[in-house]
């Protein structure tokens, strides 16, 4: 079965409102919850989850209206990763790309592809990146290749290995960055995103992930020896990333909102264990855990931290809504100054959340041990992969340089660069 097939065999919900959509949200993480700690014990990957989030239409929330879809607000999204992801954040983590490159999708296809991969998504369908690779100098070296087939015109191979292809392991569709070296019909030498099918010959997917957190993201390595492309699968990276488009402002959202639901299932996870397991600290002289006075004063600080993280992600949301309003002249402001401005203002509100998500996420989870006593740190209580989890996902891109763009936005005005990460 083509991933095309396999996908549109599916039964998805056509969610019509943004409190429908984190009513089904809220709904699925307290399923998702229930087995997070053993799965990541047993580094068992959420198959039958993952359908799940398929089936309940939340994978198609970005779909434009013009294609029957909900077209929700980057903040409605946020909001809904940060849910998921303080119940499993593997599994918040899993369609992370996948709206990402719906994004790219939107910005930059044709009508043509445009429709099929929105289509595919409305049935179910599920997109997962090739972009990182090892081996480069920096991140940002491509060695994975487009060669044009002598003879055939709009015809390509595709040859390379990528590594933290987050997903891969239940994707329908590969999103695999590649570069173009020759200039090819009316395609110019650059950066291109090639759409291919999982299961195309020439696709080899690796499970072979293992890292301290996050363990069940799929997030191995994908291999492509001479897989054929058509330049109908390609899509200009350059569009969404060399322009005011908003579109690292909105994929940095979604890491936010996964950090800061790291936070808050910690705090909840915390709260939960010292209201049924932990026993007071005798020189408190109360009966229970929770009326030493102690205890509560450190419940009250964590609490103002993760609520002040979410009032930062909430506010960031409010700037990307706006920030991919004017850049698509959906809010009729069209005037490239005004969108570059929103889409700056947007990208520096992000990395504040991100800062602040960053100083919350990994210390509360920490934390989480502090508060609960001793009883918490048993080998079973799968208290520690809030911890692994925040500790993995903050590493993604170094939060030293957002404090970086944020000071040149302040001193000196300086909008940050147009790369896709801020």
């Amino acid at each position: 079965m083509t991933a095309v097939s396999q996908a549109r065999s599916r039964s998805a919900t056509r969610i019509g409102t943004d409190a429908e959509a984190l009513s089904v949200a809220r709904e699925l993480a307290a399923e998702f919850a229930v087995g997070a700690a053993e799965r990541d014990r047993e580094r068992r990957l959420p198959r039958a989850e993952i359908d799940r989030l398929s089936e309940s239409g939340l994978l198609a929330l970005t779909v434009p209206a013009r294609f029957g879809g909900l077209d929700v607000r980057p903040s409605v999204l946020a909001e809904v990763v940060a849910i998921l992801a303080a119940a499993d954040a593997s599994i918040a983590q899993i369609p992370h790309s996948h709206f990402v490159y719906l994004n790219l999708v939107r910005l930059s296809a044709g009508h043509a592809l445009q429709e099929r991969i929105f289509t595919d998504v409305l049935a179910g369908g599920r997109v997962a990146n090739a972009q990182s690779e090892r081996g480069g100098k920096t991140v940002a070296d491509i060695s994975t290749r487009l060669t044009p087939i002598d003879g055939e015109d709009g015809r390509f191979v595709l040859d390379g290995e990528k590594f933290y292809c987050t997903g891969s392991l239940f994707a329908d569709t590969l999103a695999v960055l590649a570069r173009l070296d020759v200039a090819a019909g009316d395609l110019a030498p650059g950066e291109y995103v090639a759409f291919v099918p999982a299961d195309a010959d020439g696709v080899e997917i690796v499970d072979d992930w293992d890292a301290v957190g996050q363990r069940t993201t799929g997030s191995g390595t994908v291999r492509f020896t001479g897989v054929g492309v058509g330049v109908e699968d390609l899509v200009a990276r350059a569009p969404a990333t060399s322009a005011p488009t908003g579109y690292g402002a909105f994929a940095q959202l979604l890491h936010v909102a996964i950090d800061v639901g790291i936070a808050r299932g910690a705090l909840r996870e915390a709260s939960e264990f010292v209201r049924t397991k932990s026993r007071p600290w005798f020189e408190a002289g109360v009966d229970r855990a929770v009326d030493d006075p102690l205890v509560v004063q450190r419940f009250g600080e964590l609490e103002v931290d993760v609520a002040t993280a979410e009032a930062t992600l909430a506010a960031a949301g409010r700037r990307v809504d706006t920030a991919v309003g004017a850049a698509s002249g959906r809010s009729g402001r069209t005037d490239v100054a005004v969108s570059s401005t929103a889409v700056a203002e947007a990208s520096i509100a992000v990395a504040t959340a991100k800062a602040v998500a960053d100083r919350v996420a990994t210390p509360v989870s920490s934390a989480l041990f502090e508060v609960s006593g001793t009883r918490s740190a048993a080998a079973g209580s799968g208290l520690d992969r809030y911890w692994r989890d925040a500790r993995t996902h903050t590493l993604h891109d170094p939060v030293r340089w957002k404090y970086q763009h944020i000071g040149r936005w302040v001193l000196r005005g300086e909008e940050p660069p147009l790369h896709g990460v801020i």
